[in-house]
């Protein structure tokens, strides 16, 4: 006798208020949770519940739109901005600076305030989870510029896996491309994105990064894009490189936007 009681149709409520773009799926348990969530006119209290199409969902007082296709775009963080909605030190962020026309976008993982370069953003939590899985294996792309002359002898320990301060960091494929004056380029790959690891692993072998511009996530590239721009995705790439279907209704996305400082 098989005990399991069939799922319910439908989709968890967070995921569904968060794919309407309204907020976080971890921001929307916490308005369920605050009773600031209506599901056919009653106010639920858990996020553990189920709904269709079919359902009212009213979301602090207003009703919730259908879901947004998902998106994905290409953003070139400038150096000096933070990778947070909100930060404790008033240090300007990526979302002060993002042009006003962009929906609710969600990070897929982060930059550190001095690094620069492709950012994606999405108004899909699913892609940004899906996209920031290490199971994913998608080469990151970094051009760096170190403080020293470095020999290709001193990058072995990082080409074979180096433990910092009791992190792991997996091998790093490195390039030493040229020499100018004090500093060196090189390129570096990775296949994952810890704190500060490129930062670190340099330092572990004798060197200071002073430049650092991520330059291409999987099969996604920096190109031409200019620091502040973004460029969103066209639904014929989100299919090859993600497998997803855009909605005919979907806009068409502009070629490029350019950054326009937000009011706070």
């Amino acid at each position: 006798m098989n005990d399991k009681s069939p799922t319910p149709p439908g989709e968890r409520i967070a995921k569904v208020i968060a794919r309407a773009g309204r907020a976080s799926r971890r921001e929307a348990e916490r308005l369920i949770e605050a009773g600031k969530v209506s599901v056919n006119g009653k106010t639920i209290t858990s996020p553990a519940l189920n709904v269709t199409g079919r359902d009212k969902i009213v979301v602090s007082g207003k009703a919730l739109a259908a879901p947004e296709p998902p998106r994905l775009w290409l953003y070139h963080k400038p150096a000096g901005l933070v990778t947070t909605t909100r930060d404790e030190q008033g240090r300007e962020t990526i979302y002060d600076k993002l042009p006003e026309t962009l929906p609710r976008v969600m990070s897929v993982g982060r930059l550190d305030l001095n690094s620069e370069g492709l950012l994606l953003l999405t108004n899909d939590g699913g892609i940004k989870r899906r996209l920031e899985l290490p199971s994913t294996g998608w080469l990151r792309k970094y051009r760096v510029r170190l403080k020293g002359r470095p020999t290709e002898a001193d990058f072995e320990p990082l080409r074979t896996g180096i433990t910092v301060d009791g992190a792991h960091f997996q091998p790093m494929e490195i390039t030493l491309d040229r020499q100018q004056g004090a500093n060196a380029w090189a390129t570096i790959g990775l296949r994952e994105g810890k704190n500060r690891e490129i930062r670190r692993a340099m330092e572990a072998v004798g060197f200071s990064v002073n430049r650092l511009i991520r330059v291409s996530y999987g099969p996604f590239q920096l190109g031409t894009l200019q620091p502040g721009e973004v460029q969103e995705l066209r639904p014929r790439v989100m299919r090859d490189q993600l497998g997803l279907e855009a909605p005919e209704a979907a806009p068409a996305p502009k070629t490029r936007q350019k950054p326009a400082r937000r009011r706070r």
